[in-house]
């Protein structure tokens, strides 16, 4: 089998990221590579360690009509609200451009000016192990809101709805390649800093999909790449037996054994999660630890994991999940 794949907006973290995949996929075929910004030119100029058979670099336009079975949207939310998939396409969008269901909540929880498209009600919201995808318009879950959502939604019926808190963590490759003030070496090294603190872009998702508000508090992290989420919850049920009856058969999602704590190191370059169960002994709370990539399990590898799904595959085909604990 081989399915014609295009990639939108190639040129960015995710776009890049999600570009190694399918090209290491036994199943999908590249035939056009977007970008208005590199259009025209070869894909070596992303990567020089891409060959002659990768396609060169056309508008975005121009890959999104180029009669791809397969799209992954890397673009921005704002041009992926706008985007229009052509009939009998898989599209999966990895910006929260389609992520939220009710147009009400765009000015309330996004706190910026991009547009929400008119179409949400044709988009599914995907998350492999909790939410398989329902349809070929693919919304891809944020980072932050997959590692929460992994560490909370098989425990809905087991933890207090109320006074939910997740102080979570990302590398710098979270915030994307255009350069800002706050992701600036002179910002990020040496430094450790919370932003968006009670108006993070993720919480609308995180709320749509547990059912309840928590209280998310990101912070940057002078990393690379990788994610942490730590999410405590008071428990009137066990936390670690419903997590492992979950994720008792997912090549992706690993609850670690008690005596070990979720690592950035571990998933770091993978597709894979690990998460930790644990009880605070002066309090009695729960704390759930979520590790992934968040430019893997985070952004492409789940992005490539929702197309295999939606489209019969081999649900691993293209992952990279060795050296992932399972």
């Amino acid at each position: 089998m081989s399915i014609a794949t295009a990639i939108l907006g190639a040129s960015g973290y995710s776009g890049q990221e999600t570009l190694d995949r399918v090209l290491s996929h036994p199943d999908l075929e590249l035939v056009a590579l977007g970008s208005d910004s590199l259009a025209g030119k070869p894909a070596a100029v992303l990567d020089p360690r891409l060959n002659r058979s990768v396609p060169d670099f056309v508008p975005n336009a121009e890959a999104l009509a180029a009669g791809a079975e397969l799209v992954f949207s890397c673009l921005d939310h704002e041009r992926s609200a706008a985007l229009r998939a052509p009939p009998n396409t898989v599209v999966v969008d990895l910006s929260g451009a389609h992520r939220l269901r009710t147009l009400a909540l765009y000015p309330t929880w996004y706190g910026f000016e991009h547009p929400a498209p008119a179409d949400l009600a044709a988009w599914s919201y995907a998350l492999p192990e909790l939410f398989p995808p329902s349809g070929p318009l693919i919304a891809n879950p944020g980072c932050y809101a997959t590692a929460v959502l992994l560490a909370l939604a098989p425990l809905t019926e087991l933890v207090e709805h109320e006074g939910v808190i997740v102080d979570a963590k990302s590398g710098v490759s979270g915030a994307g390649r255009s350069l800002t003030a706050s992701s600036h070496a002179g910002h990020v090294l040496e430094n450790v800093s919370p932003y968006k603190v009670g108006s993070h872009q993720h919480a609308p998702e995180l709320e749509q999909a547990l059912g309840y508000p928590v209280c998310l508090v990101p912070h940057l992290l002078p990393v690379r790449r990788g994610l942490i989420a730590t999410c405590y919850v008071r428990p009137r049920g066990d936390l670690r037996e419903a997590l492992e009856a979950a994720y008792a058969t997912s090549p992706v999602v690993t609850v670690l054994p008690q005596s070990i704590a979720p690592e950035l190191s571990r998933v770091q370059g993978t597709d894979g999660a690990e998460l930790g169960v644990f009880t605070d002994r002066a309090t009695g709370l729960g704390i759930v630890v979520c590790a992934l990539d968040n430019l893997g399990k985070g952004a492409a590898g789940q992005a490539v994991q929702n197309a295999n799904l939606a489209l019969g595959l081999e649900e691993t085909a293209g992952l990279r999940l060795s050296g992932v604990l399972v």
